[in-house]
């Protein structure tokens, strides 16, 4: 008769690690959701002024002569923004299945044109033809545009983060099971927090889809 090995018991300080890391998963999970429907409700405002005022459009000063957004500038956010959001959930896969090396490379890409989406919806308000009170679709405009660059500046300190933060985990671990419950608890950490940025920029591109088609083409 085969003797079965008992799996030798943890300590509490072990169990107590175990609760905590299991927490902390379950945290990046919520969390990013949580995100996205704060995302959501606060976005879902400039839609609803955007189609409102526009239904309205009082004294037909909707949308005046020469409230005209600069068009390049703002395709050259969404594009920037989109592609960025792309490369990242391709690379995603990589680390997944263990190329740290080859992950590493296409975030550092992803956070340069994200920076670049940026630097883009900076110069769009810097230099934009029209004053912020001109018509309506100018007060929504102007209200958006800062909004969102703040929120796509944040999801870049985010990547640059968790950047620095595979720099300390050693490529093996992503590849084999680690020898110590702290190690792979680090990897387990670190992946969910990428998962989730992952998801919160995906979310980001898909507003800058939308907004471009607002602004550009519909109003």
């Amino acid at each position: 008769m085969a003797e079965t090995t008992a799996e030798p018991a943890m300590s509490p300080a072990e169990e107590e690690a175990v609760f905590y890391h299991e927490a902390s998963l379950n945290a990046a999970w919520t969390g990013a959701r949580l995100a996205l429907g704060a995302l959501s409700f606060l976005f879902g405002a400039f839609v609803f002024a955007f189609f409102y005022l526009k239904s309205l459009n009082s004294h037909g000063l909707w949308y005046t002569a020469g409230t005209h957004p600069q068009l390049w500038l703002g395709t050259l956010v969404m594009v920037l923004v989109v592609v960025s959001a792309l490369l990242q959930s391709a690379v995603l896969q990589l680390i997944k299945r263990g190329n740290k090396a080859a992950w590493q490379g296409g975030a550092a890409v992803a956070l340069l044109l994200g920076l670049g989406a940026v630097v883009c919806s900076v110069l769009q308000l810097l230099y934009i033809p029209f004053w912020p009170g001109a018509s309506g679709f100018a007060s929504v405009f102007v209200g958006f545009t800062p909004v969102y660059l703040v929120i796509a500046f944040g999801a870049m300190v985010w990547l640059e983060i968790l950047i620095m933060r595979a720099r300390a985990i050693p490529q093996i671990s992503f590849v084999e099971q680690p020898p110590t419950y702290a190690e792979a608890f680090a990897v387990q950490r670190f992946q969910a927090s990428l998962s989730a940025f992952t998801l919160v920029w995906n979310y980001l591109a898909a507003v800058a889809i939308i907004a471009w088609i607002l602004f550009y083409l519909v109003h």
